[in-house]
């Protein structure tokens, strides 16, 4: 595992790599926190495909790649080498283990751009390959991963290994001047974005395990919190196309943190899905001491409720709570509220992406976030528009 196949020019072998890599990075808040990564089928030294890890719980890219060489003209007899920027995968979690696939496509050899960076997996794709009678190549000039990955390394080495807690989206909307509310007087619906970015965070919705938001957002909004189907060519939510497990068949569960149990239980949450939606279980996280009546009658409309531990008698511990949630399965969380939680989630650094809509709207209502995103230490921003709106991506250190 130490050269470049001498069937194919190192030369060529490390640009279609390179290629793949800077392709890749264009999927890279969809896929957070996995990393960016690209794969090439080869018959030869001719490209058959491309593929690419393009979705978080979606195929990945040497699935991916494997999918469009199948359906090429040429034929799966000729296949023989595959390129990939990063080792592939051994381990099945939200999808079955890339070598797997490998070893069934009748691949001879696979050229790898860098080693898996988690120790926990390092090297063992290779070895699978490897005793299924596969070539291994490594690029001794491995693809700098930094460049392709930030967010993936950043995430294995901080704190996910050391306590474990979702990977956590911040998500909100906000006036020209900053404002999470509206001005009262907007007119046209209580929308600060458009069509097409409230279509988006269907798209969003559809590919966390959970969402996450406050009693305040729940009394003040009375939210579905649901996955809709988009009319938006491109834009459209297919619950046929959701991975398994992500988010799980019902849709994402529906957290809200409720201190004291102050949620309806008449609340739009508890409504019965319709007209295609994805409507998750309802879970309710309240503070020990909390009315047993109202925990009653919220169970009774169909909530779950957990306990959990509080910061003072007011207060839910968040930290306890992230933690409770990676427990319970959530992976991939939405953090779609009011100012007061997104700051407290965000001072309390259990924030990794920002997905903040700026609609053309002046004024408005309530705290701005403004402040805390010019102290901010984002590792990796892009703006993009999104219809009329303004839209800012950013991974936080």
């Amino acid at each position: 595992m130490n050269g470049i196949s001498q069937t194919l020019d190192p030369a060529i072998a490390r640009s279609l790599l390179r290629e793949l890599g800077e392709s890749a990075r264009a999927f890279r808040f969809e896929v957070a926190p996995n990393p960016c990564v690209g794969a090439a089928v080869l018959a030869g030294s001719k490209v058959v495909s491309r593929g690419f890890h393009r979705v978080w719980g979606g195929p990945h890219a040497e699935v991916d790649a494997l999918r469009l060489a199948a359906e090429s003209s040429v034929p799966q007899s000729e296949w023989d080498t595959m390129l990939v920027t990063l080792e592939p995968c051994s381990t099945t979690g939200k999808t079955p283990a890339c070598v797997d696939a490998i070893k069934r496509s009748g691949i001879r050899r696979v050229i790898v751009g860098a080693l898996d960076p988690d120790p926990r997996h390092r090297g063992r794709g290779l070895e699978i390959l490897e005793e299924a009678g596969i070539e291994v190549l490594v690029d001794p000039v491995p693809s700098p991963l930094q460049d392709v990955a930030p967010h993936f390394l950043h995430w294995n080495d901080n704190e996910r290994v050391r306590r474990p807690r979702p990977w956590t989206i911040a998500k909100w909307a906000q006036t020209l001047t900053g404002q999470l509310s509206p001005p009262e007087d907007i007119g046209g619906g209580r929308w600060i974005s458009g069509p097409t970015s409230v279509a988006e965070v269907h798209k969003l919705r559809g590919r966390v395990d959970a969402i996450v938001t406050g009693v305040g957002t729940v009394l003040h909004d009375d939210p579905r919190l649901t996955v809709r189907p988009m009319g938006a060519p491109g834009l459209a939510v297919d619950p046929s196309n959701l991975s398994k497990g992500s988010p799980p068949p019902q849709g994402p569960a529906r957290i809200v943190l409720d201190s004291w149990l102050r949620t309806s239980p008449t609340a739009r949450l508890f409504e019965e899905s319709q007209d295609g939606e994805l409507a998750g279980p309802v879970v309710i996280v309240a503070l020990p001491g909390a009315d047993p009546i109202r925990r009653r009658a919220l169970e009774a409309a169909g909530a779950t409720v957990h306990t959990s531990r509080g910061m003072d008698r007011f207060t839910l511990d968040l930290r306890d709570l992230w933690s409770w949630l990676w427990s319970q399965g959530y992976q991939r969380v939405l953090l779609e509220t009011g100012p007061t939680l997104l700051r407290n989630a965000l001072d309390a650094g259990f924030v990794d992406q920002l997905r903040i809509y700026t609609g053309n709207v002046r004024g408005g209502e309530g705290e701005s976030l403004a402040p805390w995103l010019t102290e901010a230490k984002l590792l990796e921003r892009l703006h993009r528009e999104s219809g009329q709106d303004a839209v800012l991506e950013a991974f936080l250190r």
